[in-house]
């Protein structure tokens, strides 16, 4: 079927396309009657802006982009990212707007696809994610010219804003937490070490250790899978006096830890204390249910589109700081088995 036309309307409507274009673009030179009557009629034709023509006529194409550097595999397995994307795409519907994604696993790619939507105009501005502690990407994105919001940080230096959230406030949250139930050996398994916010995190775990007399913690690092996080849980339980309780950087390597205590015969809560990070419903469903950090991730994705949309018109940058983490307790997480009756 032929797509419909300013041409097309104007003929159904018996104007000018010079009428047409107007009423389209909500310019001043057709009067409000005849501009109601054109776009009801363009509506009936199942008339829409012709994206190239658009990209022609203002330079702009009405999409972001955002480049996510983990295996397909893990990234369909991750709540994490689903609840992202989920709120990105809520902010884009209030404009119209189209999110181009694309998957990589390794740097090199995700600047070469940066460069190549640039070059083909097929972006205005893209979100970055998994902000690294020694950051390329940013000064490669000004030296493009292509806007960005840099989803983590704050990243001090960059050009681009930042929406972020405070890691840190929560993990002493946390420790504070396991502390007082009774906890003295505690691990946390982490993230990939070169990843900002897992620094963040390890600053607050071992200071937060000391401020709280916790002379027996420890960090462990993974790559976010199921796999990995089975395999530091196997690890740090085989020891010779074991952690009472782990602390996770997602909640998928969380609810492996789960299986794996089980097991190797570990009783949680009575044996091993479990907490996850990111409250996705994977927390809830478990038996028992996981005790985890919880924060709004689709309203970071919403907040990220929005301090992007405001660049792109031509605000000053600005950092936003989204609400912050808090601890949700449930029933995996206890007194160590020493301060049981």
């Amino acid at each position: 079927m032929r797509r419909p036309t300013i041409v097309d309307i104007a003929k159904a409507a018996g104007v000018s396309k010079g009428s047409v274009s107007y009423a389209l673009n909500g310019r001043p030179g057709v009067s409000e009657a005849t501009r109601r009557r054109i776009l009801s009629i363009a509506e009936d034709l199942g008339w829409a802006p012709s994206t190239a023509a658009r990209t022609l006529s203002d330079g702009r194409t009405d999409a972001i982009g955002l480049v996510i550097d983990r295996p397909a595999r893990t990234l369909g397995l991750e709540p994490f990212f689903m609840a992202l994307i989920s709120g990105i795409q809520t902010a884009l519907a209030e404009t119209s707007t189209s999110l181009l994604l694309q998957v990589t696993q390794e740097q090199r790619q995700e600047m070469s696809t940066y460069a190549s939507w640039h070059a083909r105009r097929r972006v205005d501005g893209v979100l970055v994610v998994d902000l690294r502690t020694d950051d390329p990407r940013p000064a490669a994105l000004h030296g493009l010219g292509l806007p960005a919001v840099l989803i983590g940080g704050p990243l001090p230096g960059a050009a681009q804003p930042c929406v972020w959230s405070d890691d840190a406030s929560v993990v002493r949250e946390v420790l504070e937490y396991l502390a007082a139930l009774g906890h003295r050996r505690i691990a946390r398994v982490a993230g990939p070490a070169h990843l900002l916010h897992t620094r963040t995190r390890s600053r607050a775990f071992e200071e937060s250790a000391a401020e709280f007399g916790l002379d027996d913690c420890g960090i462990v690092h993974s790559d976010y899978s199921d796999e990995a996080g089975a395999r530091s849980t196997r690890r740090l339980l085989s020891r010779r006096r074991p952690p009472t309780a782990l602390m996770f950087d997602n909640d998928l390597m969380a609810v492996s830890a789960l299986g794996v205590a089980r097991e190797m015969g570990f009783a949680v809560p009575g044996d091993l204390s479990i907490v996850a990070w990111d409250d996705s419903p994977l927390c809830r469903m478990m038996r028992p249910p996981l005790t985890a950090v919880s924060r709004d991730v689709e309203a970071h994705g919403e907040q990220a589109v929005r301090v992007l949309r405001d660049a792109l018109a031509g605000a000053v940058p600005h950092d936003a700081a989204t609400p912050p983490a808090v601890m949700v307790p449930r029933a995996s997480t206890g007194p160590p088995p020493a301060r049981r009756s």
